[in-house]
């Protein structure tokens, strides 16, 4: 692992810091050139692709969004709670942010440069003496990709953007200075799709060698195209007359006011497309088995899916992510216990999230015969433990995610190099309140997605930002709205459920019936396949349920007292969620600067 930072050349508009596990970040810039120096020879001008590729978020890194363009997404939503006041997702929770909030406009400033820095390299790099017009037309393809990654995850973000198109404008000139309206958010999905078609035409489906690893491929590509149709079509953005004010100075409207189911079978077509072109070639859902047994585990499937670098599932992950930084949250305080076990347990999982998981019959904990029982305790052997525990019996019988995602009091912890440890989350607990001063959960939970299962100060792996589950449910929910009935939505659907190890609709379980009960399925099935993943702060609003899931009370447990009273689901905190809450503001700034630039509803 090196570590190595990349420094400004003239026309480059960020610097970063990255992670680089392996590959072509190797080689960076370490003066100030300018233009024609920057594209006078291959080392330089790869140097200015790399820190194109800078902009990839780093959602490992969330902790101290919104640098490096990590987002507020796992602590801002229902799944999660920060213990620390300074993280912004705080801000998000409790309505304190506004146009002029950095917190917010930070993401509009920085995907531009990135946009503009790939513009500037795709204007050049045919300059370059000393590269085969091969490689000219590759990274070309990868510039171009990146930028419309980057247009699609500020459209995520505040909805319809300023399309700059092939402009090389001037990096010395701020977003704010370029006087430009905002594209509708139709024109905005046709150009991504379009340029992430036109990229994928040339780029490799693979990476050619691991020195390649964290190279744009056609396969993210066309997952990013899939993703974008799918918001498309989303009620947020198709026939939302909740932004029927929402209009450009010259009376365009900037989401279409007329609900189209059009979209809906593009957004399908899309995910099928890139399964019928990529699977199982490519890529092919992780199943692991257990070396004791040598039989199928659910468990080491759902749990190492995350932690095996570059596994058949993963489309796409950043190498370079701060992944100590998650790692340190995710880990419990373990007062004194060796330091490779002691963090700070300062993600707290929400009750809400919690509940989600289905029971290991595969039923939802609200279903009479999911055998669900909400007091007492029972001598469990948990998935990863190697003997019986007390557990409350809410946590008992649950199924595998759940004891991939979730540490819960009187669990077994992950590491075991130094001893077997129990985490305790209550007040008095070796990661309680008391014991850990400014690092604990705030809920009784902590979040244990993604926790290797060694040293937690150890980093050297990539972070999964894209994998193949999340495509099988975009084509499931884009086919559900397309075409209700369809058999592929059941298959895709059980595929989930299978690797989940529990059972799938219709062998075991009913299946859901009528387009309603499956839509509703699929979006539980999302909430907790996906959970903890970057999605969930998304998929509120896309769905526009936000206002329904987000606000009021959110749940944890009674972290100030001891068993019994610990066990008590109390309110850790009221949120709040508004209609303007779906899309961030456009930063006052460039409102203030640019004239034909309007501002987002209710901001």
């Amino acid at each position: 692992m090196k570590r190595i930072k990349i420094l400004s050349l003239i026309f480059i508009m960020m610097a970063a810091s990255l992670s680089c596990k392996k590959g072509f970040l190797d080689q960076v810039p370490n003066d100030k050139l300018t233009l024609d120096e920057t594209f006078n020879n291959s080392g330089t001008a790869l140097q200015f692709l790399a820190n194109v590729y800078s902009a990839i978020p780093d959602e490992a890194s969330q902790r101290f969004a919104p640098s490096s363009n990590a987002g507020q997404w796992t602590g801002g939503c229902d799944e999660a709670e920060y213990d620390w006041g300074f993280v912004t997702s705080q801000n998000i929770n409790n309505g304190s942010y506004d146009a002029s909030s950095s917190l917010t406009g930070a993401f509009w400033s920085s995907y531009y440069q990135g946009i503009r820095s790939a513009t500037i390299f795709i204007a050049n790099v045919d300059k370059v003496p000393d590269m085969s017009a091969h490689l000219k037309l590759q990274y070309k393809a990868e510039a171009r990709a990146l930028r419309a990654i980057y247009y699609f995850y500020m459209m995520r973000i505040y909805g319809p953007v300023v399309l700059l198109g092939e402009q090389v404008i001037s990096p010395d000139v701020k977003s704010g200075g370029i006087t430009m309206a905002r594209s509708t958010f139709d024109a905005c999905v046709d150009y991504v799709t379009s340029e992430l078609d036109a990229a994928a035409a040339i780029l490799p489906a693979t990476p050619s060698s691991t020195n390649n690893y964290g190279r744009i491929t056609s396969g993210f590509a066309l997952a990013m195209k899939s993703e974008a149709l799918l918001y498309s079509a989303s009620p947020l953005f198709n026939g939302n007359t909740d932004y029927s004010s929402l209009i450009n100075k010259d009376g365009t409207h900037l989401i279409n006011q007329t609900y189209d189911k059009t979209k809906w079978q593009k957004a399908a077509d899309a995910a099928k497309a890139f399964i019928t072109q990529f699977v199982p070639t490519n890529y092919s859902l992780f199943r692991e088995n257990d070396p004791a047994t040598g039989t199928f585990s659910a468990y080491l499937s759902c749990r190492d899916v995350m932690l095996t670098d570059w596994n058949p599932e993963i489309i796409y992950a950043n190498i370079g992510a701060g992944v100590t930084n998650r790692q340190y949250e995710t880990t419990p305080y373990h007062q004194g216990f060796a330091d490779e076990v002691r963090g700070s347990g300062g993600l707290g999982a929400t009750q809400n999230m919690v509940d989600a998981f289905f029971m290991a019959n595969g039923r939802s904990i609200t279903d009479p015969a999911s055998g669900y029982v909400a007091s007492g305790f029972s001598n469990f052997t948990a998935p990863n433990a190697d003997f019986p525990l007390s557990t409350y019996n809410q946590w008992v019988g649950r199924e595998p995610r759940f004891y991939v995602d979730i540490t819960y009091n009187n669990s077994e912890w992950l590491n075991k190099n130094s001893g077997e440890f129990i985490t305790q989350t209550f007040y008095n607990g070796n990661s309680g309140r008391a014991a850990g001063g400014n690092d604990y959960s705030q809920t009784g939970y902590i979040v244990r997605k993604n926790e290797p299962t060694g040293d937690w100060r150890q980093g050297g792996r990539s972070w999964v930002m894209l994998r193949l589950a999340e495509i099988y449910l975009n084509y499931a929910e884009a086919l559900n709205e397309s075409n209700p009935g369809d058999p592929d939505i059941l298959i895709y659907l059980n595929l989930i459920r299978n690797r989940a190890g529990i059972p799938e609709y219709g062998k075991g379980i009913p299946a859901p019936a009528g387009q309603s009960d499956m839509r509703a399925a699929i979006m539980h099935e999302r909430q907790v396949e996906l959970a903890f993943e970057n999605n969930r702060f998304f998929d509120v609003r896309r769905w526009k349920i936000g206002e329904q899931t987000q606000a009021g009370p959110m749940y944890g447990l009674n972290i100030n007292a001891d068993p019994n009273d610990f066990y008590k689901v109390v309110t850790f905190e009221n949120r709040v969620f508004t209609k303007k809450s779906y899309l961030y503001p456009i930063p006052q700034s460039d409102i203030n600067s640019d004239s034909q630039l309007v501002q987002n509803t209710g901001w």
